[in-house]
């Protein structure tokens, strides 16, 4: 699988093409579905700009964009970044049960994050399922300690170093870590580290993403034009589904 993360945690002015409103992120969904992008990892704003835990911003962005794409699966951040109380942030993940049409697919979970089996939990009862973030060796081993929650679809390995080299031994040590993991491994590299990242995920057979959250430059170090230029270029590469 190719998942688009089309914005993250990017402010605005960090791309001109980064969606960010809810219609923006509903046109660019509808567009990446159109290039056979199912599944998305997106961060919804409320109407300050400012990454949203709350219902109300999380239906408004989910409602619209399975409006125009309804064969996308929606995912979103839970970051402790976007609500650093971490008894708030569990609040708010166990009031995304009453959604609706507004309720996400699955939601990421940063296994190195204070709360994160509580809030593993909260989505479990929502009847949300979880992508688990693990972004370093303790994480994993954090992770391999506690075991999978039930409603886990897969495995983040969220490689950190953009060096381009040094982000392919860091891959190769959290797969190793991770080689007891019984569901889907997604593999991802930031910045210097996204491009090489997704090349090795790719010929390894393991899921991959790719989008403005993750990367700005094309393979070649040129400028993206947006998502949909960066998702053709990690097709180039061998990145399907």
């Amino acid at each position: 699988m190719l998942q688009c993360c089309p914005n993250g945690a990017r402010r605005p002015e960090a791309h001109p093409a980064l969606p960010v409103t809810p219609g923006e992120l509903a046109e660019e969904v509808a567009a990446l579905a159109e290039l056979g992008i199912t599944s998305v990892h997106l961060h919804p704003r409320d109407v300050t700009g400012a990454e949203a835990l709350a219902g109300p911003q999380i239906a408004a962005t989910v409602a619209q964009l399975r409006s125009v794409a309804p064969g996308v699966d929606i995912g979103v951040s839970t970051g402790a970044w976007i609500q650093p109380d971490t008894e708030a942030r569990i609040d708010l993940l166990a009031g995304w049960a009453g959604l609706a049409a507004g309720r996400p697919d699955f939601a990421s979970v940063n296994v190195h994050e204070d709360g994160w089996s509580r809030a593993c939990a909260a989505l479990t009862e929502a009847g949300i399922g979880i992508e688990l973030g693990v972004f370093h060796l303790d994480a994993a081993k954090l992770l391999r300690d506690a075991g999978l929650p039930p409603s886990a679809v897969r495995v983040l390995v969220e490689v950190q170093d953009t060096d381009p080299l040094a982000s392919l031994t860091e891959l190769a040590r959290l797969l190793d870590a991770l080689a007891w993991v019984n569901v889907p491994l997604l593999a991802h590299g930031e910045e210097g580290g996204a491009w090489p990242v997704l090349l090795e995920a790719a010929r390894s057979g393991l899921d991959t993403r790719i989008g403005l959250e993750d990367v700005l430059v094309l393979p070649d170090g040129s400028p993206a034009d947006g998502n949909l230029d960066l998702v053709r270029a990690a097709r180039e590469l061998g990145a399907h589904g």
